[in-house]
């Protein structure tokens, strides 16, 4: 029977989208086919959240299968039929999703605009006839805590007595300095658990993208990187420009008639030199700067949106103040900000536990990914990116800190990384950023790397200049415990990035040689590739090692090791020295770790397919069900990959190296922002293995 969880609250404004998105993200992690249901739509428009919740998680349910039907038509039936047969009609609509899906997230009424009477208990009465659980939102924004307190209590027990199961209650947009008393009390008084966010600026501050929208402005600047920066406050130019450049605050849409070209210029100036980075400037009268003075801000603050209303400075003002930042598909940082803001404060396990979501069997690559920065997030651990002040990098960082997945030191000359991330609208406040080249660690670095190579001739003289570049600057914080990881290779060759981790962190006891894994996440489950990315030709010996330490990774991640070991011929049917080499590996495997599962030599197909297994190697434990694949060299598994990748359209996830003592990862250098947050997640979690007191290390003095 499939489930169902209806979010719904007791009035407008209580912010209750990222509750809505909070529990959808539970619901991915653990399910694989979610549908969505809102009863009542305003009008024949878009839904902004629904828009949202289709692209980020990939759904592929129609837009018209989602909606019961519009409040006009909902309020005409029940003027007409009685309120009876509405929700028969509604009933009927929302079976219609659950017959297609495992679990269904039921969106609540908003309250806005409807004439409909009680509209709180025909929320009740719909949860009690979809048979779903109920999680009650209550807004708190500019209340006491006594009063949403009060009317948090009131909410649980309408709800209630309307014979609801109402599984959770959650207090939104809470003034942060009650927030953790007003969860306190009203867990101590009321049977289920509560959970109290605080009000979150960056939420309810509008993107310049949607400013625009409801404003109609036109765009004369910007690219979307720039649009989608949030307009943190309001500064309206009419000053001279010395008088004006103070008051610009970081955040900050500047307010100026089109004509004052002296503003325009010193606010993107300010901009580019970033003090401080501005969201944009938005013109008004009608007037627009020629052509020159466009090219000349274009030149000094790339992608900055500038952008144009007819109307003067003060009706503006008063649109402005008027426009509320959403959650909609494109504003996908304020996802990330919605997301981290509900995972800091929901208990998100036992909410999953209350809602009921069985997990399913198949394991989809979102499911993989959220299972990634859920672990990450477990024991927090620092991690160090090198190259501070590549885009990419930035765009990730920014990703990681809003979801709070890990600490983060980015490594860079300070000014050049603030500045670029100034132009991106990205704030780094709660990162870390250390100069390689003025850092005080530089003196400890260079004793300490002149001391570990000394035996090739490094001196301490030389080693001042060596420990300068970055990715053994960032090695040798993770060798001296500054950071639990490194993940680097967006703009650095793979030699640039793991040569340093060769020479400073070497391999872990028992591991011969440094290799490495991709995740293949197929549509229904997860495989381990190795070594795709590392040794062009492994011996016997070195290739049973690729195997134990592929299958202690597989298992690290969640993945029940079944080793395969490849090659073009099954079983005893071949012979040749490239078969050898996987037979006498297999053997290797067999007496260094007798408790792992391991077949081979055995070809892809018998691997994997439960129907060819049968035929080759009948009353195999590992064929047809293999988990880590490990190929005999690297043209066969870096190929091999690829094309599933691209054939199969399969998620690769890697590479992820292992054997080393301490986690070092190497990027793709076409990895995408993505691709960088999971690998920072990855990493993460594999420094929870090698260090499990349960303590970040500190951030280092810079």
């Amino acid at each position: 029977m499939t489930r169902s969880v209806y979010v719904t609250g007791t009035d407008r404004g209580d912010g209750r989208q990222v509750i809505e998105l909070g529990v959808m993200e539970l619901l991915t992690r653990q399910v694989d086919r979610v549908g969505v249901f809102r009863p009542l739509v305003h009008g024949d428009g878009p839904d902004r959240l629904f828009d949202l919740l289709r692209s980020r998680y990939r759904l592929g349910q129609s837009a018209e299968s989602v909606y019961g039907m519009s409040y006009g038509d909902a309020s005409a039936l029940q003027a007409e039929r009685g309120t009876d047969e509405l929700v028969s009609q509604l009933v009927e609509r929302f079976h219609a999703v659950a017959r297609e899906y495992e679990y269904v997230l039921v969106l609540g009424t908003d309250y806005v605009g409807s004439t409909l009477p009680d509209e709180l208990a025909l929320n009740a009465r719909l949860a009690n006839e979809f048979g779903a659980s109920v999680i009650a939102v209550v807004g708190g924004q500019d209340q006491t805590a006594e009063s949403v307190r009060s009317e948090a209590r009131n909410a649980y027990r309408a709800y209630e007595a309307l014979g609801c199961d109402v599984v959770a209650l959650v207090v939104n947009r809470v003034a942060p300095a009650d927030r953790e008393a007003v969860g306190e009390r009203l867990s101590a008084s009321l049977p289920v658990p509560c959970y109290a966010l605080p009000e979150e600026a960056g939420l309810s501050a509008p993107t310049v993208a949607q400013i625009v929208r409801k404003l109609g402005a036109e765009v004369l600047l910007g690219d979307d990187a720039g649009l989608a920066r949030d307009a943190k406050d309001f500064v309206f130019g009419g000053a001279m420009l010395p008088a004006f450049l103070p008051a610009l605050t970081e955040g900050c849409l500047v307010v100026t008639p089109g004509d004052r070209v002296d503003l325009i210029v010193g606010a993107l100036a300010a901009h580019s030199a970033g003090a401080p980075p501005i969201a944009g400037v938005l013109l008004t009268l009608d007037e627009k700067p020629g052509p020159d003075i466009l090219a000349l801000a274009d030149r000094l603050a790339p992608g900055t949106p500038v952008v144009s209303v007819p109307g003067g400075s003060f009706p503006t003002a008063a649109e402005l103040f008027a426009v509320e930042g959403k959650l909609d598909a494109f504003s996908p940082r304020k996802a990330e900000t919605a997301l981290g803001l509900f995972e800091r404060h929901v208990d998100t396990a036992e909410l999953t536990n209350r809602i009921a979501v069985a997990r399913s069997s198949r394991v989809t690559p979102m499911m993989f990914e959220h299972e990634l920065i859920e672990r990450s997030r477990s024991a927090r651990r620092r991690i160090v990116l090198p190259e501070g002040t590549e885009e990419r990098v930035l765009r990730a960082a920014d990703v990681v800190l809003r979801r709070d997945i890990c600490d983060l030191t980015l490594l860079g000359e300070e000014a050049a990384i603030r500045k670029r991330a100034g132009e991106l609208g990205i704030d780094l406040a709660a990162a870390q950023i250390i100069d390689p080249q003025t850092s005080p660690l530089r003196e400890r670095f260079a004793e300490i790397y002149a001391k570990a190579r000394a035996h090739k001739g490094m001196t301490v003289e030389l080693a001042h200049d060596v420990v300068t570049d970055v990715s053994y600057f960032g090695t040798l914080m993770v060798q001296e415990g500054l950071a639990d990881g490194m993940v680097s290779g967006a703009v650095h060759s793979t030699a640039a990035t793991i040569r340093p981790a060769f020479e400073i962190i070497k391999t872990a006891p028992g591991a011969q040689i440094v290799s490495s894994v991709f995740f293949m996440c197929l549509a229904d489950r997860v495989l381990v590739y190795g070594d795709c990315a590392v040794n062009p030709d492994p011996n016997a010996e070195q290739l049973a090692d690729i195997a134990i330490q592929s299958a202690t990774t597989a298992a690290q991640f969640g993945v029940e090791p079944r080793i395969a070991m490849l090659s073009y011929s099954t079983g005893t049917s071949g012979s040749g020295a490239d078969v050898d080499k996987v037979r006498k590996a297999t053997e290797i495997v067999r007496e260094r770790r007798p408790d792992l599962l391991v077949e081979g030599p055995i070809q892809y197909d018998a691997a994997v397919d439960a129907a060819v297994a049968k035929t080759k190697l009948p009353g195999s434990e590992v064929a047809g069900k293999a988990t880590v694949l490990i190929f005999p060299d690297l043209n066969t598994g870096n190929n091999t990959y690829k094309a599933v990748q691209r054939s199969a359209g399969a998620v690769a996830v890697g590479p992820v190296l292992q054997g080393l003592r301490k986690p070092v990862n190497d990027l793709s250098r076409g990895a995408l922002v993505q691709d960088i947050v999971t690998t920072v997640a990855i990493s993460a979690i594999q420094a929870q293995g090698e260090r499990t007191n349960g303590t970040a290390p500190d951030a280092p003095a810079v």
